[in-house]
C-alpha cells in the first residue's frame, strides 16, 4: 500500500502562520493560534483529523456493509474531536465522538449496530488514534 504524505511549513513564533498542503494538492490551508485556540475562523488538526476520521469511518463502515450484502443510500458521520489541556502542560484529544446517521435499506437494527461498532474498531483512522508508533527524522536546517 502507498504511502500519503502531508506537510506544514510554519512561518514565524505564535503570532505565524503554518501553510499546509496534502501530496496529491486536494487540500491546502493555514493554521493559525487563533484559530485553534480563540475561535478566529479558520481551520485548526482537530478540524483536519476530525474529516479523516469520520471520512474514513463511512470508507470502512461501506466496505462492510457490502460484504454482507448491503448498500447505504446515505452515510452521514460527524466527528467531534475535544481538545483539552493536559495534565503536566500542553493539550491532549482525549476523546472523538462520532455521531453516526445511516440510510441503508432492509437491514435491522441489531446487524446495523454490529456492523457500525465493528467499522468503528477496524477503521485505520481509528486504529492510528489509539496510538500508533510515531517516528521523527529531525533536521536543523540553520
Amino acid at each position: 500500500m502507498p504511502v500519503k504524505q502531508a506537510e506544514t511549513t510554519w512561518t514565524g513564533g505564535k503570532d505565524g502562520r503554518g501553510d499546509f498542503t496534502t501530496e496529491s494538492g486536494e487540500i491546502e490551508g493555514t493554521l493559525t493560534f487563533p484559530t485553534r485556540f480563540e475561535d478566529e475562523a479558520g481551520t485548526n488538526p482537530e478540524e483536519i483529523i476530525g474529516v479523516a476520521h469520520s471520512g474514513c469511518f463511512c470508507m470502512q463502515l461501506t466496505a462492510l456493509l457490502e460484504g454482507e450484502g448491503y448498500t447505504a443510500n446515505e452515510l452521514h458521520t460527524v466527528a467531534d474531536v475535544h481538545l483539552r489541556p493536559a495534565d503536566g502542560g500542553g493539550f491532549e484529544i482525549p476523546q472523538i465522538d462520532l455521531t453516526l446517521e445511516a440510510d441503508i435499506p432492509d437491514i435491522d437494527e441489531a446487524t446495523f449496530e454490529e456492523i457500525a461498532q465493528q467499522a468503528k474498531e477496524t477503521c485505520p483512522v481509528s486504529k492510528a488514534l489509539a496510538g500508533p508508533e510515531i517516528t521523527l527524522d529531525a533536521t536543523l536546517v540553520s
